[in-house]
C-alpha cells in the first residue's frame, strides 16, 4: 500500500524484504536546568571530595554540553545571562559561567527552583538535595504541568545523609546556622531519620508521577557518568 516514491529500492535490492523508507521531522527542544545554590548544597562530609552543590554543577554543565552538541536550546532558570533557551556555543559558555562563578550571598538555607517562565511543551531538569519544603515548589511545578513541561529531577546527597553514620552526642546545625538540634544519642536517630528520608523521597516520587517526571536518586559518592548518561536518555525519552 505505500508509494513507489517511499520505497527504499537500494536497501531492498540487498536483500528479499522490501525496505520503506520513512523520514522524521526533528525540531530543536528547549531543556531548562535549575541548580539549586542554597546553602545545603555546601555540604560535604570529611571524606567527600566534592559538595553537593559541586556535583549538582558538574552534572548540569554535563548535559548542557551533549544537550548543545545535539542541537538542543539550553537554559539556566535563575540565571543573569543565560535565563532564556538558546542553542550554541555561546550559551554553553554563558551557563557555564554562572555555574562556575560561585553562589551568591545573602542565600536561603534551602532552595526552590524559579518560577520562570519556560517554554510550552519543554523539558526541565531540577538538581537539588530537596530537603526544604515540598510544598514551596507547588507553585513552579504547576506552571510545568500548565504548559506540559517533562523533565527529571535529580536528588543529590552526601552519602552521610543517607546512611546517618552518627553516634554518641552529637550537634546538627543546618549550614546557614538556622536551625540546631543536638542529642546524647545520636545512634538512637538512625530508624527515626531513615523514616523522613523515606517519606520525602516518597513525596518527591509523587511529584514526579503526577507531572509525568523522572527521579534520579545519586550520592555524591558515585560517579557521574552513569547518572549523566541516564539524564540524557530520559531528556530525549530514549528508555
Amino acid at each position: 500500500g505505500d508509494p513507489r516514491s517511499a520505497v527504499d529500492w537500494r536497501r531492498s535490492g540487498r536483500s528479499d524484504t522490501q525496505f520503506i523508507r520513512e523520514m522524521e521531522w526533528e525540531a530543536a527542544q528547549s531543556v531548562c536546568l535549575w541548580v539549586d545554590d542554597a546553602l545545603s548544597m555546601d555540604y560535604r562530609a570529611e571524606k567527600s571530595s566534592r559538595s553537593k552543590g559541586e556535583r549538582a554543577a558538574l552534572l548540569a554543565l554535563a548535559l548542557a554540553v551533549l544537550l548543545e552538541k545535539s542541537g538542543e536550546r539550553i537554559a539556566l532558570l535563575g540565571s543573569r545571562t543565560a535565563a532564556a533557551p538558546r542553542a550554541g556555543r555561546a550559551q554553553l559558555g554563558r551557563l557555564a559561567m554562572e555555574l562556575g562563578s560561585g553562589s551568591g550571598e545573602d542565600r536561603p538555607d534551602y532552595g526552590t527552583p524559579p518560577n520562570d517562565p519556560m517554554p510550552r511543551g519543554g523539558r526541565a531538569v531540577f538538581f537539588s538535595d530537596f530537603l526544604g519544603d515540598p510544598d514551596a515548589m507547588i507553585p513552579v511545578l504547576a506552571q510545568a504541568a500548565d504548559r506540559g513541561v517533562r523533565g527529571a529531577f535529580v536528588q543529590v546527597l552526601d552519602e552521610t545523609e543517607e546512611a546517618f553514620p552518627f553516634d554518641g552526642r552529637m550537634v546538627f546545625e543546618s549550614m546557614g546556622g538556622g536551625t540546631e538540634f543536638e542529642t546524647q544519642r545520636a545512634r538512637a536517630l538512625h530508624e527515626a531519620y531513615r523514616e523522613r528520608l523515606a517519606e520525602r523521597r516518597a513525596r518527591l516520587s509523587e511529584f514526579a508521577r503526577q507531572l509525568g517526571w523522572r527521579v534520579l536518586f545519586h550520592r555524591t559518592s558515585e560517579s557521574p557518568r552513569k547518572a549523566l548518561l541516564w539524564l540524557y536518555m530520559a531528556i530525549g525519552d530514549r528508555g
